[in-house]
């Protein structure tokens, strides 16, 4: 394929999902990350999309907000490895509350086997993958409907929170950074999921690598606020998502990094057997840039055969 061809494609990728991984572009037209992130270069000079951490989005992407026919389509994989990973920390008999969104979508998927959960959400998306759990109690906030993501947003979802107290909250965004924390781009979407935060104890941000280093408009989830953040493996080139990583572990924020490709079969149940390891912190000055400073001291390791194919959890904070 031409380098026209696949700029084309790749322009028309964008359009038709709103914002795209530089994975999932590899994929269509055939060719390694390196070249497509260069030929998205090439289009951002001429002004036909922007460049995200991890992908490509149309023009304006700062302030616009993809719907969840785009969302489901963006780095589904690393959402469902997220998913697994994030489903193991929740208890029998727990009562959390669980925020809208694809990757909160695919976390209720799994949390419909866990006996004695009460789920306190303002996603339509959410209390129906848990509608048929025959021993899971599901608590809708009012509100009014926002069609773009299926949530609850408004005074009313807001009103029905106060006074709510569970034990931990598990939410999503548009973006992540150390600086301001979790962000997403709507104004009555934020205002919800900041009452979420304060009704929970524990607060856990599902973000895959695409959305590391993106600010958007409105903060949801201060870096002080975040007990723990679970995230996918980023690509090893990929040195901006290793220093928000870096940075976030550093403001104390534990991190749960889960590996895993499609099709490799890990569930919550499997990763529920397995015992984070627990780091210090590793010193900045490290030679190799962030992602290898993490792989460094062990808390991103080193691949080794087979294991891209397993989920892998590395616990970054020090215990």
């Amino acid at each position: 394929m031409f380098a026209a061809e696949r700029r084309q494609l790749i322009l028309e990728m964008v359009r038709a999902n709103g914002a795209v991984s530089l994975r999932e572009l590899a994929r269509v037209v055939q060719t390694s990350e390196v070249t497509v992130r260069r030929d998205v270069r090439a289009l951002e000079a001429e002004g036909l999309l922007d460049r995200r951490h991890g992908g490509a989005v149309l023009p304006g992407g700062f302030t616009r907000e993809s719907g969840f026919p785009q969302k489901s389509h963006l780095a589904t994989a690393e959402k469902t490895a997220i998913a697994d990973v994030a489903a193991s920390l929740v208890e029998e008999g727990e009562a959390i509350v669980v925020g809208a969104g694809t990757t909160t979508q695919e976390l209720a998927r799994r949390l419909a086997r866990v006996p004695g959960l009460t789920v306190v959400t303002n996603s339509l998306l959410v209390a129906q993958a848990l509608a048929h759990a025959n021993r899971v109690e599901v608590v809708m906030t009012g509100g009014t409907l926002r069609g773009s993501n299926y949530a609850l947003v408004g005074s009313g979802a807001e009103q029905s929170l106060q006074g709510l107290r569970v034990s931990r909250a598990f939410l999503s965004g548009s973006g992540l950074t150390a600086e301001r924390g979790l962000s997403t781009s709507n104004m009555l979407s934020a205002s919800v999921d900041r009452a979420l935060v304060q009704a929970a104890a524990e607060v856990v941000v599902l973000a895959d690598h695409t959305k590391l280093g993106t600010d958007t408009m409105f903060q949801t989830v201060p870096t002080d606020v975040m007990t723990r953040l679970v995230t996918d493996e980023p690509p090893p080139h990929d040195d901006r998502a290793g220093t928000e990583l870096q940075a976030l572990a550093d403001q104390g924020v534990q991190i749960t990094v889960a590996g895993g490709t499609a099709g490799s079969g890990a569930t919550g149940e499997g990763m529920a057997g397995r015992r984070p390891r627990r780091e210090s912190p590793l010193p900045v000055q490290r030679r190799g840039g962030p992602t290898a400073q993490l792989r460094s001291a062990g808390m991103m390791p080193d691949p080794q055969p087979g294991e891209r194919e397993r989920a892998r959890v590395a616990d970054l904070r020090g215990g």
